[in-house]
Parts: C-alpha cells; structure tokens; sequence
C-alpha cells in the first residue's frame, strides 16, 4: 500500500468514527433557509469566548504553508477539509466543491517544482466582497471571509472576481450535513478557515492537524497579530510571500519556499 493510500485509508477511518460519535449526540436539525439546514448538538467543547463576544480586530487568523515540505503524493489536508465540511460521501451525495486542493507550480528559471495547497486566501481587500450585489461575502474583524447563505443569490460573481479560483457554487440538494457548517443548494462556499473550531476554541484548523499528524506538518494556523505566536514568530524569523503580491489584497495566507 502505498503512503498516499495509506493516509488517506487512515483519515477516512478516523472521520468515520469521529462522524458516527458526533451523530450519536445530534439531538435537533432545523431549517434556515431553502437547501440549508443547522443541526444542534447536545453536548460540545466549552466555547473559546463568551457566545455574546463578537470576533474583534484584535486577532487577525491566518494561515503559514510551508510548500518545502509539501508532498505530492499527500492529500491529507484535503481529505481532513472534505469530512471536515461534509464535502464526502461520508456525509451524503458526492459533491464538486472544492475548498481546497493541491496544485504544482514550476519555477521556469530554476525548473524546481512546488506543490501547494490552494484555498481562499482571506484577504483583507477581498475582490468576491467588492462585487457581491447583496452583501453576502463579508470579512469578519478577525480576518475571515465568509458567505452568508442566507442572502446569497447565486450570482457567482465572486467566484469570477476571484484571483485563485477558490470558490466552489452548489448544485445539488445537500443532505446529511455537519452540524457545524450550513451548506445550501444555489449559494457559493469557500474555505471558512475551519471558523467552527476558532470560535470554540479549537485552537487550529481541519487541514492543520491532519497535515500535522498524516503528513510533515506543513501548515501552521494562528495570530497574526500577535508576536508570541508561532505563525507570528515564523513570518518575523523566515522569508515568506504571498500569492499573486501584485494584486496588494493583503492575504491572511503566506506561503514559503516559491
């Protein structure tokens, strides 16, 4: 068996049970909107602030990818990200949104192949909020770009506004969905930077510990704008870019090593 096969046999494994527990404690779903539904949950993590304390400006969430130890034949963090989001046939029908995926890059001058994950880059002057006619896509003060299902119409515009193609528009009727993440039939999505687990005080995202734990440890999650944190620490110490630098979006996701 090979290590792709294996990890990702080791993953699936692990989520199914981590999905079976979950649904065991699942006590009431309630319907939100056409196509989107929230389920209750009647045990969970203490929250990581008070249910009443909105996100502040004073964190700024971000995401550190390493691309030298970045694999090819790894996909840990997009298996984690799909069970994560119900993106798999673990949770219902298979879909085509894509929150995140892998892609190689060459350099033409030094020929030295890169493979990078690939997902919404939370930027600060985000071109999908720019040209959302509803107000749909939105940035939170912490630094996550979201959409809200409730007033997205479909229009994709966003989807066309955006320089990395990292939004995905839903086609199909979605069923079976995680508790913790509302999709709907006719709304586009995109990475949400695992914001379920930052509000509870999780402290780290899906693709974080699956790359963490199935692969070389890759991605850092944390503050950005904080100095003690490890994500902080390393930006200070280590030479890092952001994708496309030209467009001056201020993303909160850096990349080293291309």
């Amino acid at each position: 068996m090979g290590q792709k096969t294996k990890q990702t046999t080791e993953l699936a494994n692990k989520e199914r049970r981590s999905f079976l527990g979950k649904a065991a404690v699942a006590t009431a779903s309630m319907t939100l909107a056409p196509g989107v539904i929230f389920m209750g949950m009647a045990e969970a993590k203490p929250p990581g602030k008070p249910a009443d304390e909105k996100a502040s400006d004073k964190n700024r969430w971000g995401l550190l990818i390493d691309t030298n130890k970045c694999v090819d034949d790894c996909d840990a963090c997009v298996q984690a990200c799909n069970f994560e989001n119900g993106l798999t046939t673990i949770h219902g029908p298979e879909t085509d949104a894509q929150w995140i995926r892998k892609v190689k890059i060459r350099n033409k001058a030094t020929k030295k192949i890169s493979y990078l994950p690939l997902l919404c880059q939370h930027c600060e002057y985000a071109p999908c909020i720019d040209v959302c006619p509803t107000g749909a896509s939105f940035r939170r003060k912490d630094g996550i770009v979201l959409v809200d299902k409730h007033i997205c119409i479909g229009c994709r515009y966003c989807m066309m506004a955006c320089p990395y193609k990292a939004r995905s528009f839903v086609h199909e009727t979605i069923t079976n969905q995680v508790p913790d993440v509302p999709r709907g039939k006719g709304t586009v999505e995109a990475c949400t930077m695992c914001v379920h687990k930052i509000d509870r005080g999780d402290g780290s995202t899906a693709c974080v510990d699956a790359c963490k734990k199935y692969a070389n440890g890759a991605i850092i999650f944390g503050d950005l704008k904080d100095p003690n944190s490890n994500i902080a620490k390393e930006l200070t110490t280590y030479q890092s870019t952001q994708l496309r630098p030209d467009l001056r979006l201020n993303t909160g996701v850096r990349y080293r090593g291309i």
